[in-house]
């Protein structure tokens, strides 16, 4: 229990307020218990219902979660903080990052068309070139591009669409393991997570039914490339999970293709099938540049009226700067061209990860993508293990909400010559063979 921190406050807004400032220094960090509240009531004064609706505020807002018996305790992903990785310590090879390889990104940005003078674009929000290259590009891998727009990024996205469909205390749909900033945002937002578990051909049919049948209102999840796990839909997934969907046809569906160009598989979308409630989000900074905070937006018609009537009240547009930015890169041939190069790389490099790895024993995961993820035991053992030989990799934790251990490893630059001397180092870092290890 959390006996050290002095809690304080005389009203439920205050109580929370001290409580949140506890969890986002770190002083409550995840998994600590809070008093009862009869306990906590008498040490602050108050009654034991204003303690109570303290609690009920804060698990609403994924702050803190309920036990049953164990109590109450602070959420392991709470939303006044998030997942952020550790420092990566000084002299190690750093493969914990999901990070491109900067070889890869373009080193320059094409010259820039500005609107000259200053006005509003509310009335004229995208840039009509860029649009017209979104549309082509949805339409090159089967998704309908009838109604297309602009974000700022696939999280800025994702959040808009959730909070003008959804309300406090709605359940997502999430994978697990998932994104960690995408796991962290739901509950930022004051919705719930529902769990769904993931293989090597991204969420599973059955798992996802389950969760629509507990009542969620939306699903997210990414196409190829899953982060951290690395799956990516065959059309028989894809074709089994619009199954599903057509069970829940009212249900939002929000596909994440956020590294369509150098995932290294071809798109199998679920977008459209079995829901009229459908988007799919694309991003650009895995492979243009990871400053670009853009991303397209295609959706049903419903959809789209809702993301950018929200968008018009807050930001109002992408900038057009940045846009013709986008619009530069996706049509030079030389940035295209290293577009390529990159994701005949990566797929090199993710492949020659998992294959020494099954060479010792060790089973991993990544079909797709710039992640390999490996189901262990003892994440921290495995980190300070690799730790101990140079390497530093992610702790699976931070994507996890009910899932069972890992370490998510970024390959991105890890080169084809350099896996031999990692898996060995992994398979040193395990201490004993797979087989009796587990994954």
């Amino acid at each position: 229990m959390a006996t050290q921190y002095e809690f304080t406050g005389t009203n439920a807004k205050g109580i929370a307020a001290s409580i949140e400032r506890g969890v986002a220094d770190g002083s409550l960090p995840p998994g600590s218990a809070l008093p009862p509240v009869r306990t906590l009531a008498e040490r602050l004064g108050v009654s034991p219902g204003t303690v109570a609706a303290t609690y009920k505020e804060l698990r609403g807002r994924g702050i803190v979660t309920t036990r049953g018996r164990g109590g109450t305790v602070v959420a392991e992903g709470p939303a006044v903080t998030s997942r952020r990785p550790p420092r990566v310590p000084e002299g190690l090879r750093d493969l914990a990052g999901g990070h491109p390889d900067e070889t890869f990104l373009p080193q320059g940005l094409p010259s820039l068309r500005v609107t000259p003078g200053a006005r509003s674009h509310r009335s004229s929000p995208r840039v009509a070139r860029l649009e017209e290259l979104v549309r082509a590009w949805y339409e090159r891998d089967g998704v309908p591009a009838g109604h297309v727009t602009f974000a700022h990024s696939a999280l800025d996205c994702v959040a808009r669409l959730l909070s003008v469909e959804l309300r406090p205390g709605d359940t997502v749909a999430m994978e697990d393991p998932g994104y960690h900033h995408m796991l962290d945002l739901v509950p930022a937002l004051g919705f719930r997570s529902v769990p769904v578990a993931v293989d090597d051909e991204g969420m599973r049919p059955e798992s996802l039914r389950a969760a629509l049948r507990a009542g969620v209102r939306a699903v997210v999840y990414s196409p190829r490339s899953q982060n951290p796990y690395g799956g990516c839909f065959s059309p028989q997934r894809r074709d089994a999970l619009a199954e599903v969907l057509a069970e829940a046809s009212d249900v939002l569906v929000i596909e994440n293709d956020h590294t369509a160009e150098i995932a290294g598989v071809p798109l199998h979308s679920l977008a459209a099938r079995g829901t009229a409630r459908w988007a799919q989000v694309r991003t650009v900074t895995k492979y243009l540049g990871t400053d670009l905070r853009w991303a397209a937006l295609a959706c049903d018609a419903t959809t789209l009226a809702r993301h950018d009537g929200r968008l018009l009240l807050t930001s109002g547009w992408v900038s057009h700067a940045l846009q013709e930015a986008v619009a530069g890169l996706l049509t030079d041939a030389a940035t295209q061209a290293l577009v390529a190069e990159a994701r005949e790389t990566y797929a090199l490099r993710r492949r020659a990860l998992i294959r020494e790895l099954a060479r010792r024993g060790i089973a991993a995961h990544g079909a797709s993508g710039l992640n390999v993820w490996v189901p262990v035991r003892d994440e921290a053992a495995v980190v300070n293990g690799l730790r101990s030989a140079g390497w530093w990799v992610a702790a699976g934790t931070r994507f996890r909400l009910a899932a069972g251990p890992g370490v998510r490893i970024t390959t991105a630059e890890l080169r084809v010559e350099e896996a031999v001397g990692f898996a060995a180092d992994f398979a040193a870092a395990l201490g004993e063979r797979q087989d009796t290890y587990g994954g």
